[in-house]
């Protein structure tokens, strides 16, 4: 019972489109409902088992643009399967679609890749161990995204930029050393990564702040890290963004972890 998981470590031309690879299993004695946090990165979930409610949708595999708001989910039987998180370049690459297009939506993945996501789950779902699985995700996302066009070099500077800040570079700055306007950066972003600048950084150091606080440091210590304007500003964010405020945020649970998760 409960939730188990390996780890995986995408291959180094991976790592600027995949920041997260794992497999999973989970079962539960009764139906679990959950707040899934905003992310910088899109989610793509690879599935086989019992669908799950996703924002009151029933979807086995699935996935999305980037968002600023949070997800609830509900997991009613077992399931199993691989979890990616891509960088919103990672996404671009392997959906060959504007991000704009998938910004805060949870659609089945059938919707963007019909043959792609139909043959990653049957070959899936046909593998015993954890370590198959993620050796096989891997090769299936490297053959879709190194082989896709490459991102646009000024976006992913600003974006790289807005990740190594915490959210905190000013867009007007962002705009200024790429000597472009002010429009032509949020269009540039709006195909690239779908949210705006300004909502990039909100969500990056939302994220940055979670991360703080789930590693046990005080609320007064993340906020004034993070650069929040005052608490009311913070817990309007974590509300949006988590479905929660800092204060309910605790540190995270040591997970049960398996090499094998066909045992």
């Amino acid at each position: 019972m409960g939730l188990t998981m390996a780890e995986g470590v995408p291959r180094a031309a991976l790592r600027p489109y995949v920041t997260r690879l794992c497999a999973y299993r989970e079962r539960y004695d009764r139906p679990l409902t959950r707040t899934e946090a905003a992310v910088p990165g899109a989610v793509l979930i690879l599935a086989f088992g019992a669908p799950m409610e996703v924002g009151g949708a029933r979807l086995t595999s699935f996935t999305g643009g980037l968002g600023d708001r949070y997800t609830v989910t509900r997991i009613s039987g077992p399931t199993e399967g691989v979890e990616v998180v891509l960088t919103p370049f990672g996404a671009r690459r392997l959906f060959g679609v504007p991000m704009r297009e998938l910004t805060n939506l949870v659609l089945p993945v059938d919707d963007l890749l019909p043959a792609w996501s139909r043959t990653a789950g049957e070959r899936l779902a046909a593998l015993a161990s954890s370590a198959e699985r993620l050796a096989l995700a891997e090769s299936l996302l490297a053959a879709r995204i190194l082989t896709a066009p490459p991102p646009d070099p000024p976006v992913l500077w600003a974006w790289e930029r807005l990740v190594a800040s915490g959210g905190s570079v000013s867009v007007a700055s962002l705009a200024s050393s790429l000597g472009w306007s002010h429009r032509h950066l949020v269009a540039r972003f709006h195909d690239q990564v779908g949210l705006t600048p300004k909502a990039s950084a909100r969500v990056i150091r939302f994220d940055r702040a979670m991360g703080l606080l789930r590693e046990g440091l005080p609320l007064s210590d993340v906020a004034a890290s993070c650069g929040f304007y005052d608490q009311p500003h913070m817990n309007r964010e974590f509300r949006a963004m988590a479905g929660a405020t800092p204060g309910q945020i605790r540190p995270r649970p040591q997970l049960s972890r398996g090499a094998d998760l066909a045992s």
